[in-house]
C-alpha cells in the first residue's frame, strides 16, 4: 500500500479533472428540470468505475433517480466491501453568493476544490473510486468491492429502500463503506459512529380567502404570516427545549462516560463563531454545542415564505403563509412518530382563524455504530496510518437516512470514514474541499481494506 502516494502523484492531475467532468454536470435531484443531469451524471459514473477495473456497471432504474450499480468480484470465499455514495447534490441557489466560481464551474483556488458538490458528496465518493482504481490497477486489491451510488439522498433516499429490498442477493456485503461525513479538523481524524436521524416537514396556514388590503383589515383579521411566525416562535422555549408534546419521551440519554469521551475532541468555541460570523451560540440548555449537534435533537426552520416580497410597497394581509421546518433527531426516536405528534401539535396551537395543513416531505433515523467491531477496527488502524494518530469517535449532526436502512433491510453494518471539513460550506454557496483531503482520503481507503481483508480472516 505503500505504493499508493506515488500513484496518487502521478494521476494528481487526471484525478482532478475527471472529478471536474463530474461536477460540472448540474445533478440537482430536487429538481424536475434536471432529470437528463441525473442520467448523464448515473452514465458518467458507470463509465469511471468500469474504467477503474470493475467487472461490470450499470445504470439501474427506480422509481425515481437512477443508482449506480458495480462490482469486483476477485474471489467469491473473500470478504465483500460495499461502497455507498450519492451523485445528487443540492440546489445552488443564491446564485448570486457563489462569489469564487458559478456552482457548476468548478475549480482549483488556495489549495481547494471550489463549487457544487466539491465536498457532499461528489469529491468524497471520487476518492473511493480512484482508491479502488488505484488498487486495481496495482494488483493490490485484497477483497471483494461493490459499489451503489444514488441520486436522491438530498431528497431522502426515497426509492432507495425498495431499491435495496428488490436486490437484497445483489447488495449482499460484509461492511458498508462511506464517505459522505467529516473530521474534527484537517489535523485532528475521526470516524463518525453516530448520526441524526431526521423529520422534515412542510407548514401551511391560510386565513381570509384573498389576500386583503392591510388598512381595512389590519387588526381586524388574523394575518397567516403573523400567525405563523408565533406558532413556529413557541415550538422552542426559553432554554431551547422543543415544545412539542412528546417529543422526548424515546431520546436515548447518552452516559456521563460518553460524554466525557466526546469532549476529548478539540473545539475552539471563539474559532466556531468566528468562522460562521456570530456574536454568541443558542442551544438547549444543559449541553455543549458539540453535544446540541451530535446527541441531542433539534429544531429549526429552513424556509418561511408568504405575501409580498418584491421591491417596493404593497401594503396586503397575504391569504396563505408557509414553512419548511426540520427537526433532527437522535437514537430510539422515530420519524414517523416525530411527524405525527408534530401534526398534532401544530394544529392544536393554531387560532380558529386560521386553517392549517402540514404535511410530510421526508425523514429518516438515527444511526449509531459499535466501536468493537473489524470494520472500526480497520478504519482506525488506515487512519492512524495515513494522519500518524488515532482516530476519535464523534457522533455527526447530519442524516444520511439510508445508513439506518441498510442494517434495517441488508442486515449490513456501516462504517463512516468522510474526509470534509466545517468549513466546507456544504449545502450553502462557495462550497469546497481542500485538496489536502481529497488526497489524503485516496491515500488512507486502501489501508481500510487491508485492515479490514484482514481482519475477516482472523
Amino acid at each position: 500500500m505503500e505504493d499508493i502516494k506515488k500513484y496518487i502523484d502521478t494521476h494528481r492531475e487526471r484525478f482532478i479533472e475527471e472529478l471536474f467532468g463530474l461536477m460540472r454536470i448540474p445533478s440537482v435531484s430536487a429538481k424536475e428540470e434536471h432529470k437528463p443531469d441525473m442520467y448523464a451524471a448515473a452514465e458518467y459514473i458507470k463509465t469511471k468505475i468500469v474504467e477503474a477495473g470493475a467487472d461490470k456497471a450499470e445504470v439501474m432504474t427506480t422509481e425515481g433517480h437512477p443508482v449506480i450499480y458495480g462490482e469486483k468480484i476477485i474471489d467469491a470465499n473473500l470478504p465483500t466491501v460495499m461502497i455507498y455514495g450519492h451523485y445528487d447534490v443540492q440546489p445552488a441557489e443564491p446564485l448570486e453568493l457563489w462569489t469564487v466560481t458559478k456552482a457548476f464551474e468548478p475549480i482549483i483556488k488556495d489549495e481547494k476544490i471550489w463549487g457544487r458538490g466539491a465536498d457532499d458528496d461528489k469529491g468524497q465518493m471520487f476518492m473511493q473510486l480512484k482508491a479502488f482504481e488505484f488498487m486495481c490497477k496495482t494488483g493490490k486489491l485484497p477483497c471483494n468491492v461493490k459499489f451503489m451510488l444514488e441520486g436522491e439522498e438530498e431528497v431522502g433516499s426515497v426509492s432507495l429502500g425498495k431499491f435495496c429490498a428488490q436486490h437484497k442477493e445483489l447488495l449482499k456485503a460484509d461492511v458498508i463503506l462511506v464517505s459522505d461525513t467529516g473530521m474534527i479538523a484537517p489535523d485532528v481524524p475521526s470516524v463518525t459512529v453516530g448520526l441524526r436521524g431526521l423529520c422534515y416537514m412542510e407548514v401551511e396556514v391560510t386565513g381570509p380567502n384573498r389576500d386583503l388590503h392591510s388598512g381595512h383589515y389590519g387588526g381586524a383579521v388574523a394575518n397567516p404570516l403573523n400567525v405563523l411566525c408565533k406558532m413556529i416562535s413557541n415550538l422552542t422555549d426559553e432554554n431551547g427545549h422543543i415544545t412539542i408534546d412528546g417529543f422526548y419521551d424515546d431520546v436515548l440519554e447518552v452516559s456521563a462516560a460518553e460524554r466525557a469521551e466526546m469532549a476529548r475532541a478539540p473545539f475552539d468555541l471563539e474559532k466556531y463563531k468566528k468562522s460562521i460570523d456570530i456574536g454568541d451560540i443558542e442551544g438547549e440548555k444543559g449541553y455543549t454545542t458539540a453535544e446540541r449537534t451530535g446527541i441531542r435533537p433539534a429544531l429549526d426552520v429552513n424556509g418561511i415564505w408568504g405575501g409580498y416580497i418584491e421591491p417596493g410597497a404593497k401594503t396586503i394581509l397575504p391569504s396563505t403563509a408557509s414553512a419548511k421546518i426540520s427537526m433532527r433527531l437522535v437514537p430510539n426516536q422515530n420519524s414517523e412518530k416525530i411527524e405525527k405528534l408534530f401534526e398534532a401539535h401544530f394544529k392544536k396551537v393554531a387560532p380558529k382563524s386560521v386553517k392549517v395543513k402540514v404535511t410530510s416531505l421526508h425523514g429518516g433515523e438515527a444511526y449509531v455504530s459499535p466501536i468493537d467491531t473489524i470494520a472500526y477496527s480497520a478504519a482506525s488502524a488506515a487512519l492512524e496510518q495515513t494522519f500518524g494518530k488515532k482516530p476519535i469517535p464523534t457522533r455527526g449532526g447530519g442524516s444520511i437516512p439510508v445508513i439506518a436502512l441498510f442494517e434495517k433491510v441488508l442486515g449490513t453494518k456501516s462504517i463512516l470514514m468522510g474526509f470534509g471539513l466545517e468549513s466546507d460550506a456544504i449545502h450553502s454557496p462557495n462550497e469546497n474541499f481542500p485538496l489536502f483531503n481529497f488526497f489524503k482520503g485516496i491515500e488512507t481507503i486502501p489501508w481500510f481494506y487491508k485492515y479490514f481483508a484482514e481482519g475477516m480472516k482472523m
